[in-house]
């Protein structure tokens, strides 16, 4: 947690294409511009910034966190100071590690062409396979047809840099 403006080994900076996000998502979320999340609208923002359903005790400790006086939900500002916490406690490494490991389901420690196939057909089964190939070739540094760790995290901490969010 933040304490005097510093911050504790273990957490890291926001940067501002992340505050856009928390900002966009909490206008999506609040579909009916009451000025607040509901419990329901929570949980889905958690969904979409984080990508898990947040159990129910989870949900109640934000709402706890999250209310202000005269208010039933959750508004702006303690929804981003929230969720700004939960993002510096992430851990990107660990994160990127989680989704390689999800690809690498033969245990191998790099990806082959067919490990990336799977893996895009179970979460973007309409993505044309000419994409995947295209996407293999390009985390594929050195054409050897394997993506290292190394490869894979490249790929994706560039792709985290160049993230457009717009508001």
């Amino acid at each position: 947690m933040l304490t005097t403006g510093r911050l504790y080994r273990n957490e890291r900076q926001i940067n501002d294409a992340e505050r856009k996000k928390i900002k966009l998502v909490f206008h999506q979320c609040d579909v009916d511009k009451k000025g607040y999340l509901s419990r329901e609208d929570l949980k889905i923002a958690v969904v979409m910034l984080f990508g898990y359903k947040p159990s129910k005790s989870e949900t109640n400790i934000l709402m706890e966190n999250g209310t202000i006086k005269d208010c039933i939900g959750v508004p702006l500002e303690p929804f981003a100071t929230l969720m700004r916490s939960k993002m510096s406690a992430e851990d990107p490494y660990e994160k990127t590690r989680q989704i390689f490991s999800a690809f690498d389901v033969h245990c191998r420690g790099f990806l082959k062409l067919d490990d990336f196939k799977s893996a895009f057909k179970r979460v973007a089964p309409r993505l044309q396979e000419r994409t995947v190939l295209e996407a293999f070739r390009h985390a594929d540094q050195d054409s050897d047809g394997h993506i290292s760790f190394k490869d894979f995290e490249n790929i994706i901490s560039y792709g985290l840099e160049n993230t457009c969010i717009s508001t």
